[in-house]
C-alpha cells in the first residue's frame, strides 16, 4: 500500500470515528435463528452486550439474577455423584421486547450441567431490554451458571 493509499485509510477510519453516527456504539453479530423451508440457513443481527448505550438487566438487577438461577437450578444426579462441577458458560439473546432466546453454550463443563443451565437461562422471565438512542434493541448477552458440590 502506499503512502496516498495509507492516509486516506487513516482519515477515513477517523471521520468515522469522530462523525460517525449514534448506531456506530453498537457492534453487531449475527445469531442463527432456524432454516428456512428452501434450506437456506437464516440468521439474525443483534448488537452485542458492550456496545450498546443501555445494557439489559434482569428485574431487580444481578443479585435477582443470581437468586432465580440458585432456586431454578437442579444439580443433575449423574454430574454430582460423578464429582462433576464448575460453571457453565451461556449466551442468549435479550429481544427489544425483554424475552430471552437463543440460549447456547459457549463453555462447556459437562453435557448434564449444560443442559441443566441451559434449561436454567430458557426459563427466565422477561428482562428489561437493552437500549440504543433509546430504542429497545436485541442484545446479546453472557452469563455462567455455577454448579458446586
Amino acid at each position: 500500500m502506499n503512502l496516498k493509499n495509507s492516509i486516506i485509510t487513516v482519515l477515513s477510519a477517523a471521520a468515522l470515528i469522530i462523525g460517525g453516527s449514534s448506531t456506530a456504539l453498537a457492534q453487531t453479530c449475527r445469531v442463527k435463528v432456524g432454516v428456512s423451508p428452501s434450506g437456506t440457513v437464516c440468521y439474525k443481527e443483534v448488537y452485542q452486550y458492550d456496545f450498546v448505550q443501555e445494557k439489559p438487566s434482569f428485574p431487580g438487577g444481578d443479585s435477582k439474577l443470581v437468586e432465580f438461577i440458585n432456586s431454578t437450578r437442579r444439580y443433575p444426579s449423574r454430574a454430582y455423584s460423578k464429582g462433576v462441577q464448575g460453571k457453565v458458560t451461556c449466551s442468549f439473546v435479550v429481544e427489544a421486547n425483554g424475552e430471552v432466546e437463543h440460549v447456547k453454550v459457549i463453555r462447556s463443563v459437562d453435557r448434564d450441567l449444560d443442559k441443566e443451565a441451559v434449561r436454567v437461562l430458557s426459563a427466565m422471565p422477561a428482562w428489561i431490554p437493552g437500549r440504543l438512542d433509546g430504542i429497545p434493541v436485541p442484545v446479546n448477552v453472557i452469563w455462567s451458571v455455577p454448579f458446586r458440590k
